[in-house]
């Protein structure tokens, strides 16, 4: 009768064992899975936008004159209302800090606006530029600007 009991309560201590690894085991994978499922159910960032300097809307710089500039890169977009007493596009975006790029023989050659960088010579891409929905024909520098303009600088390849 001893070695009866005794053989029961090893397999009992062997079913408790082996179901607390077990549990243990299915814990973490439930876990594991569940930060899997987490991780693929939160929408990537745009890498054209992890450089970005402002990732929702704003209002940059003082001045009489109010313009918006919808920067576009990728599926996102962001408006920059630029307050200013420039009177052409060029000197209101450099005044507020919006874009960066090189003096050209056509003027400024816009290469980083919102902190992202369109280099031609690297993938091809370049800033695209419109003005009330039209394509923008002249240089930044050619164009005047009065308030209630709205831009579009749009990232394109």
């Amino acid at each position: 009768m001893k070695t009866k009991l005794l053989a029961l309560a090893l397999a009992l201590v062997m079913c408790l064992s082996l179901t607390t690894a077990l549990c243990g085991c299915n814990s973490d994978n439930a876990k594991d899975a569940t930060a899997s499922q987490a991780q693929t159910a939160v929408p990537t960032e745009d890498p054209l936008w992890k450089t970005a300097t402002y990732t929702e809307n704003v209002t940059l710089g003082e001045g009489d004159t109010t313009i918006d500039v919808e920067v576009k890169a990728g599926d996102k977009a962001v408006t920059v209302t630029v307050n200013t007493d420039a009177e052409n596009l060029e000197d209101a975006l450099l005044g507020a800090q919006l874009v960066e790029g090189e003096e050209g023989a056509y003027g400024l050659y816009i290469k980083k606006v919102n902190g992202i960088l369109a280099d031609y010579d690297v993938d091809g891409a370049y800033w695209a530029m419109y003005k009330d929905g039209e394509y923008l024909t002249t240089g930044v520098n050619e164009a005047v600007i009065t308030s209630g303009d709205h831009f579009e600088l749009v990232y394109t390849k």
